[in-house]
């Protein structure tokens, strides 16, 4: 039986962008200016994935550079051409092209948009319990716990 609260169907583009654009605590919540975030999975009461339209305004990332011990992640481009860095440097997207990250791979990724552009995607990832994201370029990490993340330094001290 369906919630009578819980839409059939939405257009995407219409959905309210996310209330707070970033989780990260200052320094880095600062980092994702141009960044916003329609959280589409909500939308529908999903529980065990998450899906997000995202647009990067030009010069704009997706999020600071990081991996997944729990959790997997997709992106699937739909317009623009951002740039994704991983650990094996840096390769351009188009259109219609997409990327996976394995739980684990400890790869760590972000999309920037160092085009004039707005790139726009799609970005699903699932919502493992107990996940822990590491982030090598900064002074950061981040456990999920009770369904929230808790970010720390990298020797456990709080933000």
């Amino acid at each position: 039986m369906s919630n009578p609260k819980t839409p059939i169907a939405v257009q995407a583009d219409e959905v309210p962008p996310r209330t707070k654009p970033s989780t990260y605590p200052e320094p880095f919540a600062s980092r994702m200016k141009g960044r916003e975030k329609r959280q589409l999975g909500d939308v529908f009461g999903l529980t065990h994935f998450g899906v997000n339209l995202t647009r990067l305004a030009p010069r704009a990332v997706s999020a600071l550079r990081h991996s997944h011990t729990q959790q997997d992640e997709f992106i699937y481009i739909l317009s623009g051409h951002p740039t994704l860095r991983t650990d094996a440097g840096n390769t351009p997207l188009a259109p219609g092209m997409c990327a996976g990250f394995k739980a684990g791979s400890g790869n760590a990724h972000h999309l920037i948009n160092d085009t004039s552009e707005v790139v726009v995607y799609l970005e699903i990832g699932d919502r493992t319990p107990g996940d822990r994201g590491a982030y090598p370029d900064d002074d950061l990490q981040a456990d999920l716990k009770d369904g929230k993340w808790h970010f720390t330094h990298k020797d456990g001290t709080p933000y």
